[in-house]
């Protein structure tokens, strides 16, 4: 977050990135409004440490082993060296996972063990192989023409089977190590819509190029993996991957209009987890397309029924909430959190369109009204800019952001000259009323005072007395 630019803003102008980013990012999810950070010891954390463990919690909690490396060659024979160097565990399984609505007959488990998923296709390249060899190996098939992506097929799939498309809804057993054969990955049925950005490149692409039941080796580059940045703490930067995956089945991607509302509460957190997850790694756009798709999810209205009432579903503190309620709130934080991105992204029309959808929802939400107030500002609407910012400061009367926002709202309407300057005052003073915060000061007017001037004639006509009388005795 930059600091305040001290340059005045040009009514004419278009609001640039800077103006609007320093008093508009915050965390993204947080309930609470005691301050809206303006400094720039806040940078990047929009999303705060409660929505980055929100936005990871999927997958089960962390678990731990001793990962033993092979002992040297003297003490170590091939065969037990290369039974050392099979599957390992990772110290943290925290990912996120996606699941489209499951069949009654379905159960969903994620496995943390070291075991192979595939114990009776345990080969040498799953186990001891270099990922350098398998990269320049003859007898694996490229999927993408800079050979980033390669695979190599396990078991065949059904005879003159079809394979998933773009668009549709495929489920997967999967597996995935390091080169040191840490397992990071591992899902007994992980189902994702392809296209969607519910997986990673690689996962993509490969299941497109299988047949049902068919099982494959996948080799990933890290530019088709997590890249530069990881995913911690278990994957480092630039780093290559190895899966072991078969494709269950595929089939049409269900309306999620049709399912009940539980169900599409339930998939649009997972969208807006995704976007969360692009967010904490700058991927703005990606994110951004995580929040819209998880909106578009995040309704009660029904093709089959649209008049159903909502029914009643139970919160996580134990009290009893509608499902009206309930996607009201999720649509709320996943509004302020694409309203943070299209900042970003500089796409300031969008982010004031989707901050007043907030207000629609939640007039008394001061995260959207500030963030309204700030862009009306830099926008040149002062007198609306204006009326947003006071109903902010009078839900919160301490915010520090609220008060220099209306301070440089001030000057701007000034025309940019410092004759007022906005008073900040403790709100406990003066309790509901906030009269006495929109009354700007005026400054004492400049040039010499009178007092000033009248002790210099005191001097001077007492120095010209002291002259006479020293002239008169001489």
């Amino acid at each position: 977050m930059e600091t305040e630019p001290c340059e005045e803003f040009d009514p004419a102008a278009k609001p640039t990135k800077p103006e609007v980013e320093e008093a508009i990012t915050e965390p993204a999810d947080d309930d609470t409004h005691t301050e809206l950070p303006c400094g720039s010891a806040e940078e990047g954390q929009e999303l705060h440490g409660e929505e980055q463990a929100e936005a990871e919690s999927c997958a089960g909690e962390s678990q731990s082993s001793d990962i033993r490396k092979p002992s040297d060659p003297e003490q170590c024979g091939d065969t037990a060296c290369k039974e050392q160097r099979k599957l390992q565990k990772t110290n943290s399984w925290k990912t996120v996972r996606f699941q489209e609505p499951l069949m009654d007959d379905d159960v969903l488990e994620i496995d943390s063990s070291a075991e192979s998923l595939f114990p009776e296709y345990v080969t040498e390249e799953w186990t001891s192989s270099t990922f350098e060899e398998l990269f320049g190996a003859d007898d694996w098939l490229d999927i993408t023409e800079d050979r980033l992506l390669r695979k190599k097929l396990v078991k065949s799939g059904a005879p003159d089977a079809l394979i998933p498309v773009w668009g549709q809804e495929v489920s997967v057993k999967m597996q995935c190590v390091l080169e040191d054969r840490t397992v990071v990955e591992k899902d007994t049925k992980l189902v994702f819509v392809i296209g969607e950005g519910d997986v990673n490149q690689a996962l993509e692409e490969c299941v497109m190029s299988m047949q049902k039941r068919e099982i494959t080796l996948l080799l990933a580059d890290s530019q088709c993996a997590y890249g530069l940045l990881g995913r911690e703490p278990d994957i480092p930067a630039w780093a290559p991957l190895l899966y072991q995956l078969q494709l269950l089945d595929f089939r049409e991607k269900l309306d999620p209009l049709t399912l009940p509302v539980a169900d599409r509460i339930r998939i649009g957190n997972q969208k807006r987890e995704r976007g969360n997850f692009h967010f904490q790694r700058e991927e703005y756009s990606m994110a951004a397309r995580a929040y819209s798709m998880a909106l578009d999810v995040l309704t009660t209205r029904s093709r089959g029924n649209p008049a159903a009432k909502p029914e009643c579903i139970y919160g996580g503190n134990g009290g009893v909430k509608t499902e009206e309620e309930e996607v009201r709130d999720y649509r709320v934080k996943c509004l302020n959190n694409l309203a943070t991105v299209q900042i970003k992204l500089e796409q300031y029309q969008e982010a004031l369109s989707s901050s007043r959808e907030v207000l629609t929802l939640e007039p008394n939400n001061v995260k959207s009204l500030f963030r309204v107030g700030k862009l009306l500002s830099d926008m040149g609407e002062y007198k609306e800019a204006m009326e947003v910012l006071k109903r902010a400061l009078k839900l919160e009367p301490t915010t520090k952001a609220i008060h220099a926002e209306l301070s440089k709202l001030v000057r701007r309407q000034s025309g940019g000259k410092d004759t007022q300057e906005w008073i900040s005052k403790p709100a406990a003073m003066f309790g509901d009323n906030i009269t006495p915060f929109l009354i700007p000061s005026k400054k004492k007017p400049s040039g010499i005072s009178w007092k000033f001037i009248l002790g210099a004639l005191v001097v001077a006509l007492g120095s010209l007395v002291t002259s006479l009388i020293l002239t008169a005795r001489n």
